[in-house]
């Protein structure tokens, strides 16, 4: 039995030791020496050789041409799979959950079928809830918000007009705009900005910033914003929350072209 212990215990600390290596790697170091991993491991360099050798074996790490380990086509291999499983909303959750925490609001990921702009998904933050109904799976209209508007002011603008143009858009409150060549000029102030705010527009209540996300491709594919209750949101709060909201978007978008490959 004592037998057995000892060698379990040493596979978990070669397991370790595996991952420490793995670890290792980044843009600044795609290849590694076996004196560098014995050096930042701490042990003894026939020690190093012995992880590296085993990682060889089993094809997560090569031999360098020019000397050293670099990453091996087993992790391709892996990297590959877990692209696979990755979605928008896989993404873009623990972003969405790190932004509600931190701005103490709720955030929203949307994303637009034709006409109507669709809520995926929906974080609220612990410490303020805001009562509105943009549930997952619920529709918001393409004239009134942060979301719709973010949403739209990336499309071809002859597209975008037709789109707003296709039947009389709906006033929701007294800030909600309903013409069409306002619209426009607001989604051409949008792209000038890199982000949409709207106040009031949809929910009398509700402040809202957006900022879009992009596929591996550049194209905008949806959304991140914050629902805020407005009275909570003052000028001074305004640019600290915007450049948070789009620093999720941009983070959410490298997140969507890594895994897309």
């Amino acid at each position: 039995m004592a037998g057995r212990e000892s060698a379990y215990r040493e596979r978990n600390s070669t397991a370790d030791r595996a991952l420490d290596i793995l670890a290792m790697f980044d843009d600044s170091m795609p290849v590694i020496s076996g004196l560098e991993v014995a050096s930042r491991l701490g042990v003894a360099k026939s020690t190093a050789y012995r992880y590296l050798q085993s990682l060889v074996a089993g094809h997560f790490l090569e031999e360098a041409p020019g000397g050293g380990f670099r990453l091996g086509l087993r992790i391709l291999e892996l990297a590959r799979v877990a692209r696979k499983s990755y979605g928008l909303s896989e993404v873009a959750s623990p972003v969405m959950s790190a932004l509600a925490e931190y701005v103490h609001e709720t955030v929203l990921l949307t994303r637009r079928v034709g006409d109507l702009v669709v809520c995926l998904d929906r974080v609220e933050s612990q410490a303020h809830r805001v009562r509105i109904s943009y549930e997952r799976g619920s529709t918001l209209p393409i004239n009134a918000g942060a979301s719709a508007l973010a949403l739209l002011a990336w499309d071809d603008p002859q597209e975008a007009r037709a789109v707003l143009s296709a039947r009389p858009l709906d006033r929701f409150t007294p800030a909600t705009v309903t013409d069409v060549d306002a619209l426009m000029e607001r989604l051409e102030q949008i792209r000038r900005d890199g982000y949409a705010s709207s106040r009031a527009e949809l929910d009398p209540d509700v402040y809202g910033i957006a900022a879009p996300i992009r596929d591996e491709g550049g194209e905008v594919v949806a959304a991140i914003s914050v629902a805020a209750v407005a009275a909570r949101v003052t000028t001074e709060d305004e640019p600290s929350l915007i450049d948070r909201v789009r620093a999720a978007a941009d983070e959410i978008s490298g997140g969507l072209a890594l895994a897309s490959g």
